[in-house]
């Protein structure tokens, strides 16, 4: 048995087997996508701060997002970066706990905003003239604090359920750490865990069937008028592709820890480990700021009056 809450000892990565050469290619491509992941998300983050004009339910919903994607890409990107370019896969028991839960806070809250936004959106197509009545500034305060603290409740409870396990073992089949490999390296039984973590794929999943049902209602509300289809369009529809690309990354993710066999299909269980925390925070920005034609606009009017300023 070891000692792990002196946090004395470390953990060896296994998920990255590739050569040198192949190491220096993945950091300059990982190292140029952290970068403009983050760029992206703090400059719209920093547009919609800045204009009252964006300051609605929805854009406020949108900034979270963003907010969100940079917890979950900082998450990752400078661990697997530094193990990269230093040739070392490990990490000390403390670090992979926070690792573990701030990767975990991040999808837990992806999950909630995602559904927060579904309301705001079933509010506003099927709604509309109670529309304002009913997402008032002090609900969306609510339902953003909501969205956090929640979040952090689920991601406190399911680390202080893994803190308590004395480990035997500290090899980790995977590139970051996660909850379930920390478990598995457990020396006693470890029921409550197991049972907690099919209750969070459970809830989750039940939140990505409960925006879809209200997607259903939506698209039927949206047919009746083109204005109507076109917010649809705009706003749901991305919306609707990333909830089902999330939900079913992580669902792959969680599953395959469990029952997938270690060392078979490396490669490919990487590339559908980690596409939850690159994807997302990189194409929200893109789907949610870039495309939204309010977002769009505001955004080159106040920097291109910045850069008039300037020169």
């Amino acid at each position: 048995m070891m000692e792990n809450s002196s946090g004395q000892f470390m953990f060896v990565l296994h998920g990255l087997n590739d050569t040198r050469t192949n190491k220096q290619i993945y950091f300059a491509f990982g190292l140029l996508i952290y970068l403009f992941t983050m760029f992206v998300n703090f400059t719209l983050i920093i547009t919609i701060a800045l204009d009252k004009m964006l300051h609605e339910p929805m854009h406020l919903f949108i900034c979270s997002l963003y907010v969100n994607g940079i917890c979950g890409a900082s998450a990752f990107y400078p661990k697997i970066l530094a193990d990269l370019l230093s040739g070392s896969n490990v990490i000390s028991y403390m670090g992979c706990l926070v690792q573990t839960f701030t990767i975990y806070w991040y999808a837990f809250c992806e999950f909630t905003c995602l559904t927060v936004m579904a309301y705001d959106r079933y509010a506003a197509i099927c709604k509309p003239l109670e529309y304002h009545s009913i997402m008032t500034h002090q609900k969306v305060l609510k339902l953003l604090l909501f969205t956090w603290l929640f979040s952090l409740l689920e991601t406190c409870f399911g680390a202080a359920l893994t803190i308590r396990l004395p480990l035997c073992g500290r090899d980790i089949d995977k590139i970051y750490c996660s909850n379930w490999e920390i478990v598995k390296l457990a020396c006693t039984d470890v029921t409550v865990n197991n049972v907690y973590g099919y209750f969070m794929v459970f809830s989750h999943v039940s939140q990505a069937v409960f925006v879809i049902i209200s997607y259903i209602r939506i698209i039927g509300a949206s047919l009746k008028s083109k204005t109507e289809q076109l917010k649809f369009m705009q706003t749901c529809l991305p919306h609707l592709i990333t909830l089902i690309n999330f939900t079913i990354s992580l669902v792959f993710d969680a599953m395959y820890a469990r029952y997938g066999k270690a060392q078979e299909l490396q490669a490919l269980r990487n590339v559908l480990g980690i596409e939850f925390l690159v994807v997302p925070p990189l194409l929200n920005p893109i789907i949610y700021g870039v495309k939204m034609t309010q977002i769009r606009r505001r955004f080159v009017q106040l920097y291109s009056h910045k850069h008039k300023a300037v020169q």
